[in-house]
């Protein structure tokens, strides 16, 4: 998960210890996809602790070997599906991400879901000069 995050080249590096945590302790919440024995795209996220019935998408990220399978919206479905009280995603993406924005708009057309964005994190909450974060935000998913 480390190495595709830091390869991907548009999301926030974190700890490999991290990535670590997430897919030991959020196991029924992270995914990865597999070629050849190698991990070439993984999803890390979790329930909402104060809503469990929406899902927090944190980071997807596909190896440049898998982009264009649709691997990054197979995982979201796989995540999605195994969580059955599950009806909203959540995530905050930068406006300048505009692939990750695709992936999200195609999925939850193909969910039948509406898509809307509001204000998430602003620039001032990061004390590092990161950009805003706005929270996109899915509703209304339709089981596959």
């Amino acid at each position: 998960m480390w190495r595709v995050a830091r390869d991907s080249g548009s999301l926030d590096l974190n700890s490999s210890y991290s990535y670590l945590l997430l897919a030991d302790h959020f196991s029924d919440t992270c995914r990865v996809a597999v070629l050849d024995g190698r991990v070439v795209g993984f999803l890390s996220g979790y329930l909402l602790p104060r809503d469990p019935s929406r899902f927090f998408l944190w980071q997807v990220a596909v190896d440049d070997a898998a982009r264009g399978h649709r691997v990054a919206g197979r995982l979201v479905d796989s995540v999605i599906d195994g969580l059955p009280g599950v009806d909203s995603l959540v995530t905050t993406v930068t406006e300048d991400n505009t692939s990750s924005r695709r992936v999200f708009q195609r999925w939850a057309a193909e969910r039948g879901a509406t898509l809307s964005e509001v204000t998430g994190f602003e620039a001032e909450h990061f004390p590092d000069g990161h950009e805003a974060e706005p929270l996109l935000v899915i509703e209304g998913i339709r089981r596959s």
